[in-house]
C-alpha cells in the first residue's frame, strides 16, 4: 500500500545563513544579475555626453568584465559640436577625462577651420577601443589630414570608448559589492535552504 512521507525543511532568512552559505546565495544572485546588467546600465548618460561632445553613437558594444580583450566600442559619426568644451564641463564639472578630450578635439578643430568629421565602426570579435575603425576626413574634399592630426581623433574616439567602458566596469563592480548584494537579497525577502540555496 502507498505511503506518504512528509519531509520537514527549515528555511532561513539571509542573515540567518552561516557565512559560507551567505556566500553561496551571494553567488546566485550574482549570476542572475549578470543576465540584466546591459538592461539595467544607464546609456542614455553615455549618449547625453556624446552628443555634447559631437558624437552621435548609433551602436554601442562592451564585454566584460574578467578578461584581457574586454572593454567597450560604439558606431557612429563625430563632427564639430561649438561650445562642447565649455558645455562638458558644465554637465560633468568633475569629469577630467571628458575635459581632456573636449578640449584635444577643439585644439585639433581649430587647425582646420573646423571642418573635420570621423565615422566610427566596429571591426573585429572584441568589443574594446581598438576594435574601432575611425576613418577621419574634412567637408573640404580638397584638403588633406595630417596623420598627427588623423591621429589625434581617432585616439579621442577611443579615449570616449574607454571612458565608457570605465563607467561600466565602476557600476558592475558596485552593483555586485557584497553590501549592494545583500541589500537586494534582504529587500526581496528571499528564504534560504541551510547551505545557501533559495527555496
Amino acid at each position: 500500500m502507498p505511503r506518504t512521507i512528509t519531509k520537514t525543511e527549515t528555511l532561513f532568512t539571509f542573515d540567518e545563513l552561516s557565512d559560507a552559505a551567505k556566500e553561496t546565495a551571494r553567488d546566485r544572485e550574482r549570476e542572475a544579475y549578470s543576465r540584466y546588467f546591459s538592461d539595467v546600465f544607464d546609456f542614455d548618460d553615455f549618449n547625453i555626453i556624446a552628443a555634447i561632445l559631437g558624437v552621435d553613437v548609433t551602436n554601442t558594444y562592451y564585454s566584460g568584465f574578467w578578461s584581457q580583450g574586454d572593454g567597450a566600442c560604439f558606431e557612429g559619426s563625430y563632427s564639430y559640436k561649438p561650445g562642447a568644451a565649455k558645455a562638458i564641463r558644465d554637465y560633468a564639472p568633475k569629469d577630467k577625462t571628458l575635459h581632456r578630450i573636449a578640449d584635444e578635439l577643439q585644439a585639433v578643430q581649430r587647425r582646420y577651420f573646423y571642418k573635420l568629421a570621423a565615422s566610427c565602426s566596429h571591426r573585429g570579435h572584441y568589443y574594446h577601443s581598438g576594435c574601432m575603425s575611425v576613418c577621419v576626413y574634412l567637408d573640404d574634399s580638397y584638403a588633406s589630414v595630417s596623420d598627427t592630426d588623423e591621429n589625434e581623433i581617432i585616439d579621442a574616439m577611443r579615449s570616449l570608448a574607454d571612458w565608457l567602458y570605465s563607467q561600466l566596469e565602476r557600476e558592475w563592480e558596485y552593483q555586485n559589492s557584497d553590501e549592494v548584494i545583500d541589500e537586494n537579497i534582504r529587500a526581496n525577502e528571499y528564504e534560504f535552504y541551510e547551505g545557501g540555496s533559495i527555496a
